[in-house]
């Protein structure tokens, strides 16, 4: 029995089309069972009842129109109690509900058992025979294993296209779901782009004419770096923020230094110019997608990008080769920065991609043109959607097919509103962070996300809270010198020079290794990484906090963080070579400049529950406290949200998480330490009212963020929120806190920040 389940679960996983897969499915269960009819039911919450999907021994009429809703019959009963159903006569039973169309007069015996995936009932399948008896146990036992490996292999077919969507007089009656990229409501048709010049497709081979493919390749970098003057020059013209900084690192990639001259050592050694940047754009892209951190992971999508347009000016090929509507969903297989640039100007009203988070540079330009983004899209063949007309809904990440015209409806009032809400956030763009009845918050930035920084000028923050060092120490084949830092972050300290600039120093290691120094374990998120790494290697963080220091020469901003702290003996260390460093930078420079070195101030991110235990020392020790609460949560609920078995455990509103947090603002405020959040929950309208009533003062997020949050502080009373979190903090579970949260957004006025925030 054990070989025949393999088979049918294989054969069900292989298949193109979920329709296909689960008539074939039922058939073979049906012959392995010996019976006279096996069927299964799909499960539609938002009409709340079970959708007849597949049957061999049901009337094929019934297929797909018949449903039985929730609470009704023996399927409903089988979803109620979440456990098998095995009846020797299932008409004399009480939840027995005829149906006519399936025609099962003939069918007496009954076992039915549900489909479960992640606590959720998703479906039910049944066995039903002629005679009248039980089912005995090793059949009920059988389909019961069937059914719990058919749960994850249903959920992986819709994640991976097998799906076609249950429909209804041709409506898709569930929307196709993904990742919130960007905010924002768009309806429009689907424009599927497909890549011109695409890396995969390319043959490693050899060449003869090395000096002929040097100027080949001489001559795509020239034109390559054209394109993208170009596609910044005009995004420029819209975007006032520093989000086309994605460019200019693409152009610095491109130099001799960098991997350009990574590509040109490959031709030298008799690689075609084509087989020399698939190798060398390979290399990077396997070393970025191997990281556990998505933030960091999402580079590699950046490399793959550069690559393509690369592959594509080598073939000189035209980047676009297909007409556009006049106005389009954008959908691909992995929307990259560079076409978001290519579309922008030609009717583009939202993005949609199949791979990707809110940390692509698509979505960070999406969010910088006002354009709704959904990435990470669950797969469906896209020959299904192309010019289909759909809704985008970037807040919740949802893509809605064919909607009728009740949803239609619906979406279009919510555009006009959204329309009016964005003009009333951007009124408060050069007002304050205050509350009406007088809390003043600084709103930071988190930034880093490129060689540049993502700063803006209309973002409305003071300062950055957050700036990521890791990007310069991961693009390229070796550790930056302390020259190469020192001009970077002059930069970044140059554009806030009367607003503090918070500098963690680097968070490698583990999860988050380096192209020329890989760390490979079996727990990285348990293992050497952080501030461990660093103190192991003195010689690297003496190299950066040297060149954090000296780049503050003559701007005074710097304040550096030191991350994963976990015991107050990490923390003595780096302040050792802190001082050792500022010490040797003193007396150099004494010598050739004459303005003072200044001691920053020094703090440490807050995000190993053992340092939470450990803050009354640790106070003792450092300037500032900054919580780093997205890895904090993950820590405390021992979940790791980029793990789908899990994710939906995560949550920075579970109980124990905001208690945490409010335990440490105490700790904080009685010790005299200032108090600051890098994280999402900071970025949620609900969650930066609960972070101000325990007193964090400083909310740092991305700058898509600042606008929003700062006009709901400037709508809601402090004692009003002090109020909020009272309640909130008595709650038992997320859902109840999520609940309550939205209610109190909607008394006050601000129930359109719910579906923005939450």
């Amino acid at each position: 029995m054990l070989t025949t389940l393999r088979r049918i679960i294989l054969e069900f996983s292989q298949d193109s089309e979920l329709e296909n897969a689960l008539r074939r499915m039922v058939t073979r269960i049906k012959l392995a069972m010996n019976t006279d009819c096996c069927s299964i039911y799909l499960a539609d919450y938002h009409h709340q009842h079970y959708i007849l999907m597949a049957s061999d021994g049901l009337a094929k009429a019934s297929l797909g129109q018949t449903t039985i809703n929730f609470n009704e019959g023996l399927v409903g009963l089988v979803g109620q109690r979440e456990e098998p159903l095995n009846i020797a006569n299932a008409k004399t039973h009480p939840h027995f509900f005829h149906v006519p169309e399936v025609m099962e007069e003939a069918l007496n015996a009954f076992l039915g058992t549900p489909i479960i995936h992640q606590r959720k009932v998703i479906g039910v399948l049944t066995i039903q025979q002629k005679a009248t008896r039980n089912f005995n146990e090793t059949e009920e036992a059988f389909l019961v294993t069937l059914a719990a490996q058919l749960a994850t292999s249903l959920s992986n077919a819709e994640a991976s296209g097998l799906i076609s969507k249950p429909k209804q007089n041709g409506q898709w009656l569930k929307p196709l779901m993904g990742v919130a990229g960007a905010a924002g409501v768009a309806m429009a048709p689907i424009m599927v782009v497909q890549l011109v010049a695409d890396l995969n497709t390319i043959a490693i081979e050899k060449c003869q004419n090395i000096p002929y493919e040097q100027q080949r390749l001489e001559q795509a970098i020239k034109k390559t770096l054209l394109d993208f003057q170009t596609m910044s020059s005009q995004l420029g013209e819209i975007i006032t923020d520093n989000s086309l900084d994605i460019f200019e690192m693409y152009k610095q990639l491109l130099d001799s230094a960098n991997l350009g001259g990574e590509i040109k050592k490959k031709i030298d050694k008799n690689w075609s110019a084509e087989s020399a940047l698939k190798l060398v754009v390979d290399n990077y892209i396997l070393q970025f997608e191997s990281l556990e951190d998505s933030y960091l992971r999402e580079r590699a999508s950046d490399i793959r990008d550069l690559g393509n347009r690369l592959l594509l000016n080598l073939q000189s090929l035209d980047a676009q080769q297909q007409a556009s509507p006049e106005e389009f969903i954008l959908l691909a297989n992995d929307v990259s920065a560079s076409m978001v640039a290519d579309f922008q100007h030609q009717g583009l009203k939202a993005i949609v991609s199949f791979t990707g988070s809110n940390n692509s540079h698509a979505a960070i330009l999406a969010r910088a043109l006002g354009v709704p983004a959904i990435m990470g899209l669950e797969r469906v063949p896209v020959g299904k959607l192309d010019k289909q007309v759909a809704i985008v809904d970037g807040y919740n990440g949802e893509l809605f097919i064919a909607p009728n015209d009740a949803l239609i409806r619906e979406y279009q009032h919510l555009i006009v509103e959204e329309g009016e809400l964005f003009e009333k956030v951007f009124s408060v763009k050069d007002l304050p962070s205050i509350t009406p009845d007088g809390k003043a918050i600084e709103l930071q930035l988190n930034a880093g996300l490129s060689q540049g920084f993502e700063h803006s000028k209309d973002s409305g923050a003071v300062g950055i809270g957050l700036y990521r060092t890791e990007i310069p120490f991961m693009d390229r084949s070796f550790f930056p010198s302390e020259q190469e830092q020192t001009l970077l972050y002059q930069n970044v300290l140059a554009a806030f020079p009367k607003q503090s600039v918070t500098m963690r120093t680097l968070d490698v290691g583990g999860d988050k290794s380096l192209p020329y120094f890989p760390i490979n374990e079996d727990n990285p998120f348990l293992g050497w990484r952080g501030i461990r790494i660093t103190l192991d290697h003195p010689e690297i963080f003496l190299v950066q906090v040297r060149a954090m220091m000296r780049a503050n020469v003559g701007h005074g901003n710097l304040e550096i963080m030191l991350p994963m702290i976990s015991s107050v003996s990490e923390v003595e260390e780096a302040s050792r070579l802190i001082n050792q460093a500022y010490y040797e930078l003193s007396l150099e420079l004494e010598e050739t400049n004459d303005t003072p070195i200044v001691k920053p101030k020094v703090g440490i991110m807050i995000e190993v529950p053992s340092s939470i235990f450990q803050l009354k020392e640790l106070a003792e020790k450092v300037d500032f406290f900054s919580v780093g609460s997205n890895d904090l949560t993950q820590y405390l609920l021992a979940v790791d949200r980029n793990n789908a078995r899990v994710s939906n455990l995560y949550s920075s509103y579970h109980p124990s998480v905001l208690r945490a947090l409010n335990m440490i603002a105490e700790q904080a405020n009685q010790y005299l330490v200032p108090l600051s959040l890098c994280g999402e929950l900071a970025s949620e309208p609900a969650g930066a009212l609960l972070l101000m009533a325990m007193g964090y003062d400083k909310l740092s997020m991305n700058p898509h963020n600042i606008l929003r949050i700062k006009w709901v502080i400037r709508h809601v009373e402090f004692k009003r929120a002090k109020i909020i979190l009272s309640h909130a903090l008595t709650f038992s579970n997320a859902k109840q806190v999520h609940n309550y949260l939205n209610e109190q957004l909607e008394q006050l006025g601000l129930g359109g920040f719910v579906r923005a925030g939450m």
